[in-house]
């Protein structure tokens, strides 16, 4: 299959996880804010749900990206700076939603549930971070 055909299923796919990290964060985050609430459970519910899709919805995104650069992970300007956010973004969403399949929706500690936030927070900042190089390297072609 030709690049162009990699590119679009690239594009496609990258959107899910982009959007549905930070989604994941703000619902969690309301959560835990609205802890003793009855709507802040249902909020990480929301929260759980959404970063098991996203941890889900990476591995598309970096196989349709791997098979776009032909296996080229750290080549050079864009494309570089586009890696050093996706791979650590990758890792984090990957081990959050992991977590989270483990943990549950609910059951945890305040004080591990913060830490949680802050991973979620710097996970959605490398996402984010990968979808603006991404769109320069479309921008510069």
């Amino acid at each position: 299959m030709d690049s162009t055909f990699w590119a679009k299923i690239h594009g496609a796919s990258t959107h899910l996880p982009l959007a549905l990290a930070g989604c994941s964060w703000l619902f969690d985050l309301a959560g835990f804010a609205l802890a003793r609430r009855p709507t802040g459970p249902q909020l990480n519910i929301v929260g759980y749900w959404t970063m098991l899709l996203a941890g889900l919805g990476t591995f598309p995104a970096v196989a349709s990206g791997l098979l776009l650069t032909k296996g080229e992970t750290l080549d050079h300007d864009l494309v570089l700076f586009h890696h050093l956010f996706v791979w650590p973004a990758f890792a984090l969403l990957v081990g959050l939603a992991t977590w989270r399949a483990i943990v549950g929706a609910t059951s945890t500690s305040r004080r591990a549930f913060s830490y949680y936030l802050a991973v979620a927070f710097t996970a959605a900042v490398l996402v984010a971070g990968a979808g603006y190089w991404g769109g320069e390297m479309l921008l510069a072609n």
